[in-house]
């Protein structure tokens, strides 16, 4: 796990501090479509994403999901970042993208490095900054997308996020992302594919343009 530190964080984390992270931390991986963490669980400390990718979804009182952003290899995510300011519930659900792994750090411990470590302390603010910037573009989105412009980026986030243009998924997975049904996704990428963005296939889609 050592290793895997310093290959995702050594530029941003100095080696005392990895160590420390190495030496208290709990390691995880999950597999794709894993549930890692749900609404309400108990916040059991910092993520540190070394690979893979995490999507993290809000679920209204029906049990409905919205996807809100993605996090990827050397992110953390900002509603644990919330337990710093006295949040001890989890407001948001996290499902794996992929195959991932990741070091959970206990808050207790992540609470002296931010006094102790500048470079921890930066890292927390600037995931943090970037997570609510990314709800932002949610937000906006949600507003002033209609839902062809929402397909749109959302396979084009989802391409650069896993790596590939080839995305492994359903209609179902799709409009439970994008809070719709699966009668309105399938005649969104009907239509996608009648403009030549993209190929759809059985429980897979190859994006042609990004």
């Amino acid at each position: 796990m050592r290793a895997e530190l310093q290959e995702t964080y050594g530029h941003v984390l100095n080696g005392d501090l990895l160590n420390d992270i190495a030496a208290t931390g709990q390691f995880r991986e999950v597999e794709k479509g894993d549930l890692i963490m749900d609404i309400g669980d108990a916040i059991p400390g910092l993520p540190l994403l070394l690979s893979g990718a995490i999507k993290i979804l809000r679920v209204d009182k029906e049990g409905d999901e919205m996807l809100i952003y993605f996090l990827e290899t050397g992110d953390s995510c900002a509603m644990t970042l919330g337990s710093f300011f006295g949040s001890t519930k989890s407001a948001i659900r996290a499902v794996a993208e992929q195959k991932s792994s990741f070091v959970v750090v206990p808050l207790e411990r992540a609470y002296d490095w931010m006094g102790a470590h500048a470079d921890f302390r930066q890292f927390v603010f600037e995931s943090f900054n970037t997570r609510l910037q990314e709800l932002v573009e949610a937000m906006d989105t949600l507003a002033f997308f209609d839902l062809h412009d929402r397909m749109v980026k959302y396979l084009s986030d989802r391409v650069k996020v896993n790596g590939t243009v080839t995305l492994t998924t359903t209609h179902a997975e799709i409009a439970a992302d994008l809070h719709t049904s699966r009668v309105v996704v399938s005649r969104i990428l009907k239509q996608l594919e009648k403009e030549g963005r993209i190929e759809l296939h059985r429980n897979r889609i190859e994006v042609l343009e990004f």
